[in-house]
């Protein structure tokens, strides 16, 4: 039965339809709840906990979580976007089952859930969705945001459309958030205080891990070397990607990772006469435009496989790759390993208006990192890291001079790393803490049953 949800849902559908077909997304069944179904469990004494993270931020966050639980319980992995499931496909495609989120009708919620039957339900940093949220709680299954974010924009939303949605926030089991300023955000929305836990972010756990894969392969020394290019060879997958695209090893190299319209143009002209350039769009739509903003550049999905600085492969131009500064990684699931052969990263979407990307991928590798002025999506990552002296934040208007700055001062950015190590092993442990609250709350739901 059609309930008030799924007719301003339907209205909704209808008006953004056009929107929809030009993005050509996958997956339309599984998003009407058809999800393959996964029957009882094999072991009654392992939850299924089912985790739904949007995109590939909210999946590769996820990273360090779904180890933590598996010993203990089953996992299935939810997704909503093309690159979000390609991306939990690759980290989580042997170890549990990877399905599309529903759509929030209330006839896709209930194939879904009757499809997947989870005990416990996670929500990434936030997606709460008012006939899931409430189909959960009549079957008695708790659902939780963990790594909570509620940032200032979606805030001003959700308020005015409290009266509608605040049951939806009530009827939450636990939320975690990221920091207090979350936490409060949150709070307004409905969550009782005894619900309401300040976690932080599993990104700090992700960003230990990358530390420590370092280590492993390289021991404590590779720390110290991989603020500039030493530390590539420790990432698999990062030399190839050197030689194939044919980046010079004698020059510097700046990586700008998930950048946004006008960036690439912005960065490019920011960088100092014979310093490469690699840029990493964070929009597989916009490849093309960033490309025509990067006169001459290589493109990775053009050059695949075609190894060697100075191959004969030619651009449209006839110049040879010999010859060019300028890369473009137009292509998915290699952003780790252009951050590994960076000198220095200046992290996207930072000097628009769009929030920035995520500043503690490069951090965990090792880099000296610059952002832009806009990064409330990693606001007190960003204030914690800049506290510790372990990112440089500066406006459009000194990018190059922050650029040449820190290429002259080697021992600067090798400081810069070093902090930013620091300030990971500090805030590390949300995972461990996200883990707790899952399967705490699927004990809980057992006594009161």
């Amino acid at each position: 039965m059609m309930n008030l949800f799924d007719a301003a849902y339907c209205v909704g559908a209808l008006a953004l339809s056009p929107i929809w077909a030009r993005k050509g997304r996958e997956g339309w069944r599984e998003r009407l709840g058809h999800a393959p179904a996964l029957g009882e469990k094999g072991d009654a004494n392992r939850p299924r906990v089912l985790l739904h993270a949007v995109s590939v931020g909210e999946v590769s966050a996820l990273s360090t979580l779904v180890p933590k639980l598996l010993p203990r319980a089953e996992v299935v992995v939810a997704t909503t976007t093309d690159t979000g499931t390609a991306r939990a496909k690759k980290l989580f495609g042997e170890l549990c089952p990877i399905v599309r989120y529903p759509l929030d009708f209330s006839w896709s919620v209930k194939r879904f859930l009757d499809a997947v039957r989870p005990d416990v339900v996670g929500l990434v940093e936030l997606e709460v969705w008012p006939n899931f949220v409430r189909a959960c709680q009549a079957r008695g299954v708790p659902v939780a945001v963990i790594n909570g974010r509620l940032s200032a924009k979606s805030f001003a939303g959700y308020t005015k459309l409290k009266p509608v949605l605040g049951a939806t926030f009530r009827r939450l089991s636990k939320v975690g958030a990221q920091d207090e300023t979350y936490a409060k955000r949150f709070a307004a929305m409905g969550v009782s205080p005894q619900r309401l836990s300040v976690t932080g972010s599993m990104k700090w756990d992700s960003a230990l891990g990358a530390l420590n894969e370092l280590i492993a392969q390289g021991g404590e020394e590779s720390l110290s070397m991989a603020h500039g290019r030493g530390g590539a060879a420790l990432v698999k997958g990062a030399s190839e990607l050197a030689a194939e695209l044919g980046i010079d090893p004698n020059r510097p190299l700046i990586v700008a990772g998930s950048t946004a319209e006008g960036e690439e143009k912005l960065i490019s002209d920011a960088c100092p006469t014979g310093v490469q350039l690699l840029c990493a769009p964070r929009k597989p739509e916009r490849f093309d435009r960033a490309a025509a903003d990067m006169p001459m550049c290589v493109r990775r999905s053009q050059k695949r496989g075609n190894a060697g600085v100075g191959a004969s492969v030619k651009r449209a131009s006839g110049t040879s790759r010999a010859h060019t500064d300028r890369f473009l990684l137009d292509t998915l699931g290699e952003l780790r390993q252009a951050y590994a052969l960076a000198d220095l990263v200046v992290i996207g979407r930072s000097f628009v208006k769009l929030g920035a990307s995520d500043p503690l991928e490069p951090a965990g590798l090792g880099k000296a990192v610059i952002v832009g002025p806009n990064y409330a999506n990693f606001q007190t990552i960003v204030d914690e890291l800049k506290a510790k002296q372990a990112i440089s934040v500066v406006h459009p208007g000194q990018l190059r001079t922050k650029i040449e700055e820190l290429l002259r001062n080697r021992s600067a950015c090798a400081t810069m790393a070093a902090n930013a190590r620091a300030c990971i092993r500090m805030h590390a442990g949300a995972s461990d803490r996200h883990a707790e609250m899952l399967l705490g709350l699927v004990q809980d739901q057992r006594i009161c049953g």
